[in-house]
């Protein structure tokens, strides 16, 4: 299904400007952005994947990952085929890269705005994450669903690369409640090769957005002899504590993937080195994930150290919550930073 990419602009040499990412993509008329969804045809952008979802499903929030979030509530989570990165690492290749590799096809079954936020009152979810692929790529799509939902009591995630341009964010803001942001390295070259992108607009995505009020978490998946050493661990530890010690920091676990098959797994080894360093750094909580590691993936106070928020099993499936106050620690009364309703 095709509709206006409306946020975008004519230049005075014919191109349209799209302005919902940092890839900034200029278009002549039939030309494709580098996500591989939106195309101008008749003098205007469009989005050719607005209402059509490649993929939709009910998870546990923590699944996101999102720790500080409504912990324990169910997430309505939905998203199409196109991306505007090319991660060789990506775990959803099988969408995100489709039209790109598929001579600009397209799938999806349809799922309207308004279809999306019934499905999601109807499962008794809390909230509806825009995630899978790049959820900026079908930006106006995310903004008329995220609009409603806010309108129905739901809260709004991105799980994004954090490629927003600030007028996207400024646009989307007051609907968008929660964001978890990739920070995917810390060196450009990493970003450049084994990504398709740059490092700065995703830090200025991270400080902007974080600026707006909007609750942000953010994920570094552990690449072994990539982006995994403890110069780079450090960087983006201390950048992130510098920015604010109260965002939360998952670590992941690589899996041999995509265009990634030979290199091997992480070891557990690996993530415990980087939780350390995010500790040390100053950063309030860290977390482990696509290992079982229970004591790495609760949530401790920061004043007593006490647990208030366990978590065991895959991810989701047990989650023990022990904030009766929501965001009070029940033993010392340190405020607990998040949104818990």
């Amino acid at each position: 299904m095709s509709a206006l990419a409306w946020l975008s602009n004519k230049l005075e040499d014919g191109r349209i400007a799209c302005e919902a990412c940092n890839q900034h993509c200029k278009l002549h008329e039939g030309e494709y952005g580098i996500c591989g969804i939106r195309k101008v045809e008749n003098g205007e952008l469009q989005l050719l994947t607005y209402g059509l979802a490649a993929a939709v499903n009910v998870d546990p929030i923590e699944k996101k990952p999102m720790f500080h979030f409504l912990p324990g509530s169910q997430v309505f989570s939905f998203g199409t085929v196109g991306c505007n990165f090319s991660c060789k690492f990506c775990q959803n290749a099988d969408i995100s890269q489709y039209p790109k590799e598929h001579n600009h096809d397209i799938f999806g079954s349809s799922l309207s705005p308004h279809k999306a936020v019934e499905l999601a009152l109807e499962y008794g979810c809390q909230s509806i994450a825009y995630t899978y692929n790049e959820p900026v790529v079908f930006f106006e799509y995310t903004y008329d669903t995220a609009k409603l939902a806010h309108e129905a009591g739901l809260k709004n995630i991105y799980v994004t690369s954090g490629y927003e341009t600030h007028k996207a964010i400024d646009t989307i803001a007051p609907f968008l409640d929660g964001m978890n942001i990739d920070i995917k390295g810390y060196s450009q070259s990493f970003y450049k090769d084994i990504c398709g992108g740059s490092l700065k607009p995703v830090l200025e995505t991270v400080e902007y957005a974080h600026k707006k009020g909007i609750w942000i978490e953010t994920t570094t998946l552990l690449i072994p002899g990539l982006n995994d050493s403890d110069e780079e661990l450090r960087k983006i530890a201390s950048f992130q504590a510098a920015l604010d010690p109260s965002m939360p920091w998952h670590i992941s676990a690589f899996q041999p993937m995509y265009k990634m098959t030979d290199i091997p797994r992480t070891p557990s080894s690996t993530l415990r080195r980087a939780y350390e360093i995010g500790k040390e750094a100053g950063l309030k909580y860290v977390y482990v994930g696509n290992i079982d590691d229970e004591s790495r993936e609760s949530t401790y106070c920061s004043s007593c150290h006490k647990p208030l928020i366990e978590r065991h099993g895959h991810v989701g499936q047990f989650v023990t919550n022990h904030l009766v106050n929501l965001n009070v620690c029940p033993y010392c009364s340190t405020s607990v930073e998040g949104v818990w309703h």
